[in-house]
């Protein structure tokens, strides 16, 4: 990037076009360029020359020089001259040059975030009382020096080394240091961590939620030879049919019971209307609350019943549940996994807004356990008079309130869970979690997850 930025300038100094200049890279040979003719100089600035490159175009040329295209440095040059003209081009989607500069872009983050997913350490020794380890990757673009901050910071209490054909990566704990390319052959197959590992995945393997399909596309088949777990992806993929035939016939799914921490067997209200006078009254403003009470919203008898943490500004304001950004995204998730929300029924664990005043913003603050578990109850209630067949924790707070103790998503997501009485318990993330994502690719990862989090939720109700 810092090469090619510091010619770049002086090209666009001296209004050099694009036609004129072929860039190439280093340690190959160029004919018929500018600057591979004569003594390669490139002409003086021309008076009063000021350059103009929007800083979100800038960001977006970073990134896609990683791509392996070696068209790439020309598409870029050729961008930021025309952008001197047009400084609002890298806002036009429908500019072709655009598009091929967000295609390499986009092209990388995804190799990045496959990367920070696919990468498998194998553990070499120790030295000064820290573990060494050791990685091979295979990436498509040019990522390997660019992902080292991030494994730095994941990694930081060990010290590990990351093998890929064109560079190598590797912290010590004090530093981070880049070095040549490698092969495969220069990293162990396997380790004794390895052996633990894979009894642990075919553990936790779920058959009634295997989607061979939409595993290849989050886990590629490419990546799978550097995953210790791949070599039991097909025989558990050939058991599933078997092993979820013998979970329905025992009527039992896996995973936690919590059936026992419910508190109440019947509802002692005849009414949802009552519940929610009575919770009114006593669940009185406190500080850093709404004045407002945002009940549930749906039908008695619905089949699913969908617990969040709290009510946001915009259901504070509107006085209905899940109506603010976190409820619209899970209105198209719902719809996209063909729940009619009309038949669900929507509720907080926590049912007034907590919030930090700051200027004219109401910031939104996360429920104590111990508030939570204050209201525990009266949802409860709310459940018994519904009567849903699934009920589906939005978030780390509806799973507490649910259980009536911290549950792990990442642990439970994607198993029904037994919950009192014939119910399930479908454990999931919060919208809010989806909207919060800053990677394009990773979100769209995670809403897919999702979806099927809510399809696995229809597919027990029905």
């Amino acid at each position: 990037m810092a090469g090619w930025r510091d010619k770049a300038r002086a090209l666009l100094a001296a209004e050099v076009a694009p036609d004129r200049v072929i860039w190439d890279v280093e340690g190959r040979a160029a004919t018929g360029d500018l600057l591979a003719q004569g003594d390669g100089a490139i002409p003086p600035p021309m008076p009063g020359a000021k350059l103009r490159i929007a800083k979100e175009l800038l960001t977006t040329i970073e990134t896609a020089l990683l791509h392996r295209d070696e068209e790439r440095f020309a598409l870029a040059y050729d961008i930021v001259f025309r952008a001197q003209r047009q400084p609002k081009l890298h806002r036009n989607p429908a500019d072709s040059g655009i598009k091929r500069l967000n295609a390499y872009a986009k092209s990388v983050r995804r190799d990045i975030h496959k990367m920070h997913a696919f990468v498998r350490f194998r553990k070499v020794g120790e030295q000064a009382a820290r573990e060494r380890f050791v990685a091979w990757f295979e990436p498509d673009h040019h990522i390997t020096e660019a992902v080292a901050p991030f494994f730095r910071n994941r990694f930081t209490g060990m010290d590990w080394l990351i093998v890929t054909p064109e560079a190598s990566i590797a912290w010590d704990g004090k530093a981070l240091a880049t070095g040549p390319g490698g092969s495969r052959a220069d990293v162990p197959g396997e380790d004794a961590v390895e052996g633990e590992w894979r009894a642990y995945y075919g553990h936790i393997f779920n058959p009634a939620r295997l989607k061979m399909d939409a595993m290849r596309a989050e886990m590629p088949v490419k990546y799978w030879k550097n995953l210790p777990e791949a070599e039991l992806i097909a025989p558990l993929a050939r058991s599933s049919a078997g092993r979820t035939q013998q979970m329905l016939e025992e009527k039992k799914a896996p995973g936690l019971f919590v059936g026992e921490t419910q508190i109440e067997a019947k509802p002692e209200f005849g009414s949802l209307e009552e519940l929610y006078e009575a919770m009114a009254k006593a669940d009185l403003p406190r500080k850093g609350f709404s004045d407002r009470f945002i009940p549930g919203a749906g039908p008695v008898g619905a089949p699913l019943f969908f617990v969040g943490e709290q009510p946001g500004d915009v259901e504070d304001q509107e006085g209905r549940a899940f109506v603010g950004p976190a409820g619209q995204l899970l209105d198209t998730a719902l719809e996209k996994a063909g729940i009619d929300r009309d038949r669900a029924f929507v509720t907080n664990a926590v049912k007034r807004f907590r919030f930090q005043q700051r200027g004219k913003r109401r910031i939104h603050q996360t429920p104590t356990a111990g508030e939570i578990d204050m209201h525990r109850w009266w949802l409860d209630q709310e459940r018994l008079l519904v009567e849903p067949k699934v009920i589906v924790a939005l978030g780390s707070s509806a799973a507490r309130a649910l259980a009536g103790k911290p549950l792990k998503i990442a642990q439970w997501r994607g198993q029904p869970l037994d919950y009192a009485g014939d119910a399930k318990l479908v454990v999931t993330v919060h919208p809010s979690f989806l909207l919060r994502l800053p990677d394009e690719e990773g979100k769209r990862i995670e809403r897919e997850k999702f979806v099927r989090d809510l399809e696995l939720a229809r597919e027990l109700a029905a």
